[in-house]
């Protein structure tokens, strides 16, 4: 009987996985490439319907004559892995639908692969042409699963080897959370949250005479108008709209600002038009006018809004994660990383604070790459922010798992790590003459903002720029610039290390050679150069005794900190407290969380300090701030990306999952909770959602994670007590200690519960 229950129960799963079928099908990691927009409305044409009728619409076109295909198993469980599968890519819906792979039938291609399957070589695409292609898979039984439903899309007019197809700007139309009507018979409609849009003003007006008056803006006074004169560079408009008698809809245009629509910024598309980010409308109400409804059209790049979640036990710690997922959101309005709006320019540092957090809030990863191949060739001023291009690469890579875009852009990632400046020890400097007309040239640098050379920044804004007093601090914590600089070296360092791993990936030997050596060449001169023996704290340039956070906290983030030395540096950089920027912040709490010292991170993220996260909401705002207050940065925009640091950060850091090998197909779970009770995430990845929970109390606690197929996963959980147990899924299991971890490596796919008792 029981042979005959467990030969039922295998049919039975076996049967399952024949009905199951590869969903969430990807072109060159694009989702919705057979879909059809008209001025960032989506639209009820498909590819082929918008061709017959010849709609001139908005459509993800793709750019590479190779295209890469992505898919997800539906299945889970400890046998949710892939063996083999087959795609069949066809020129016509008709031949896709009986599986005539007349273009490509890859045939039964005995792999694992499920992200970044290319074309073969021999198979290029016409341009102009719609395609549709569909899957199928093999389980570890050898059993066939169904076909998937076919995926359309459309090629550009031209193609390349590869090129980073994108998505068109999409609008959503918002009707007002609230309205209040104020003295006077002004009525305040508040959307809820800021985000960079339009305005559409349904009116009945009684006569041709009538203009009115449209108030919008991101801030309210303390009456409740709409501000007029906000602080900073936040937006306020006044705009008269001359009426028609009888009732009509009026659509609000915005003049372009000089400073955010100049050559170095990123311009809307025509199809869209001007935007401005504002939460408040503002509108007179009078007998002989009617206001009859008021609408938002919200100007973003499509963002999955169900794609991640997450929520705790502690509400000031949701509305952190709510304020940043919202800002990365709604600062996508460009379809590039800018730094807000006050430029819309692309800069380094905001693009790599950008990506991590757009990580963890959607699966999404072109706009990383069209960021990133943008700043390669249009540099900006600060020595370090031309060193994170590199960053912004690897992370690119270890996020997305398609190497093509940094396979296209090595050289030019190559010149970033600005090596012409070092001196023999390795370290590099700015300010030794060696900025020449060769080296400008090679990292595309020409002048930025007047800045005829590249300068170090180590944090902004410095003392006495931007309205900030000559003896007003900045955000640099008084670090004492010197030729030789811990920070800029500190990223030097990193970039190197980064560059050694993606070499490696791109079988480049004797380049990953090269730079794994020089990054330990760097690695020895900082120690020696910067770490302060008596003190064992990090200075800040060679020739000084001063030891800033920033010194300290980049030093301790990049693995730079020698482990008899962090107790030190630790202790130094809880005593400095928020002494950073909202950019800087990131660093500061990779640091911590990284040395194991949750409960100050927690803390810092938690805070209701003036420099915090809640300070932002407490102003006002619905996106990050640009600085902790105006008073920090008198010309800071409220919406600005790199504030976002909590979005990553509770992902990577407090809920600790962090792919270990490209697109997750290695997942590493380390939860740091400290003090926090409970908390659950949901995260979209190309191979399907990972879930982790937990419960914690002082003696007990209870890990729950579901892996997608075709992963694998390594967990580590709180070690509370030297005698403590781990159970997994209700077994005791043999765990490793590791400091403060247990540590359970290669588990499957499927549903867990841990607990540490």
């Amino acid at each position: 009987m029981r042979y005959v229950f467990f030969l039922g129960l295998l049919a039975a799963s076996l049967t399952n996985f024949a009905q199951t079928a590869p969903t969430t099908l990807r072109t060159d990691l694009l989702l919705h490439t057979d879909k059809v927009w008209s001025n960032g409305f989506l639209t009820n044409y498909t590819l082929d319907g918008a061709d017959s009728a010849a709609f001139a619409g908005q459509l993800a076109l793709i750019r590479s004559a190779r295209p890469s295909f992505s898919w997800v198993l539906s299945t889970t469980g400890a046998t949710s892995r892939q063996t083999a599968y087959r795609v069949v890519l066809s020129s016509s819906r008709k031949n896709s639908q009986v599986n005539v792979g007349d273009v490509w039938d890859s045939g039964k291609v005995m792999s694992s692969q499920s992200v970044g399957v290319l074309l073969p070589a021999a198979r290029k695409l016409d341009t102009s042409r719609i395609y549709f292609w569909k899957v199928k898979v093999w389980d570890e039984r050898n059993v066939e699963g169904a076909f998937s439903q076919p995926k359309a899309f459309r090629t550009a007019p031209s193609l390349t080897d590869y090129e980073t197809p994108f998505y068109p700007l999409v609008k959503t139309e918002e009707a007002p959370r609230s309205q209040r009507t104020l003295a006077g018979q002004q009525i305040v409609y508040d959307f809820g949250k800021d985000a960079f849009g339009q305005v559409l003003l349904t009116v009945t007006a009684a006569t041709e005479s009538d203009t009115l008056l449209v108030r919008l803006g991101e801030a309210v006074t303390a009456a409740g108008h709409v501000n007029e004169k906000p602080s900073g560079t936040l937006r306020y408009r006044q705009i008269p709209v001359p009426l028609q008698k009888g009732t009509h809809r009026y659509a609000l245009q915005f003049k372009p600002d000089k400073r955010n629509t100049g050559p170095k910024a990123i311009l809307m598309p025509d199809y869209i038009g001007e935007v401005l980010p504002f939460r408040y409308v503002e509108l007179a109400s009078n007998p002989g006018r009617r206001i009859e409804q008021v609408v938002r059209q919200v100007v973003t790049y499509p963002f999955d809004e169900a794609a991640t979640t997450f929520t705790s036990s502690d509400s000031t710690l949701n509305q952190i994660w709510d304020l940043c997922k919202h800002t990365i959101k709604a600062t996508t309005f460009t379809g590039y990383y800018v730094d807000g709006d006050r430029e819309r320019i692309p800069y380094e540092a905001d693009a790599l604070l950008n990506q991590l957090s757009h990580y963890a809030t959607d699966a999404e990863y072109n706009m990383a790459k069209r960021s990133l191949n943008y700043l390669v060739f249009h540099a900006t001023w600060p020595t370090e922010w031309s060193l994170q291009n590199v960053l912004i690469a690897w992370y690119d890579y270890l996020y997305s798992g398609d190497s093509r875009t940094v396979e296209a852009l090595y050289p030019e990632l190559k010149a970033k790590l600005l090596l012409p400046l070092a001196r023999p020890d390795g370290l590099i400097s700015t300010r030794t003459g060696l900025q020449t007309p060769e080296f400008k040239k090679s990292i595309h640098y020409d002048t930025f903002d007047g800045r005829p050379t590249i300068q170090d920044i180590v944090d902004w804004p410095q003392q006495g720029v931007l309205g900030l007093g000559k003896k007003e601090a900045g955000e640099t914590d008084g670090f004492v610039f010197t030729d030789y600089n811990a920070v800029v070296n500190a990223f030097h360092y990193q970039g190197l290390a980064f560059m050694a791993q993606l070499a490696s990936r791109l079988s480049k030997t004797d380049d990953a050679t090269l730079y794994t050596n020089r990054a330990n060449l760097v690695k020895k001169a900082f120690q020696a150069t910067f770490i302060d023996p008596k003190t064992g704290l990090v200075r800040d340039g060679e020739g000084t005794n001063h030891a800033s956070l920033h010194a300290n906290m980049m030093a301790l983030a990049f693995g730079l900190v020698p482990e008899k030395q962090q107790a030190h540096v630790l202790a130094h950089m809880r005593s400095r407290g928020m002494a950073c920027s909202v950019y800087g912040s990131q660093f500061l709490l990779d640091a911590f969380y990284n040395a194991n010292e949750s409960a100050h991170a927690l803390a810092l993220m938690t805070s209701t300090d003036e420099r915090s996260w809640y300070n932002m909401l407490r102003t006002g705002s619905t996106m990050t701030t640009e600085a902790w207050d105006t008073r920090y940065k008198p010309n800071q925009d409220w919406n600005h990306a790199w504030g976002s640091a909590p979005a990553n950060i509770i992902v990577r850091k407090l809920m600790g999952v962090e792919p270990l090998t490209p697109a997750y197909e290695t997942v590493q779970i380390k939860p740091q909770p400290d003090t926090l009770r409970q908390a659950s995430l949901q995260l979209a990845t190309l191979r399907g959602p990972i879930s982790v929970a937990f419960d914690n109390t002082p003696d007990h606690f209870l890990l729950r994670a579901t892996l997608p197929a075709n992963t694998s996963g390594v967990v580590y959980l709180p070690r509370k007590k030297a005698k403590d147990q781990v159970w997994q899924n209700g077994s005791l299991v043999k765990a490793i200690a590791e400091g403060n971890f247990w540590k359970i490596i290669a588990f499957s796919p499927g549903a867990y519960k841990w607990e540490v008792r």
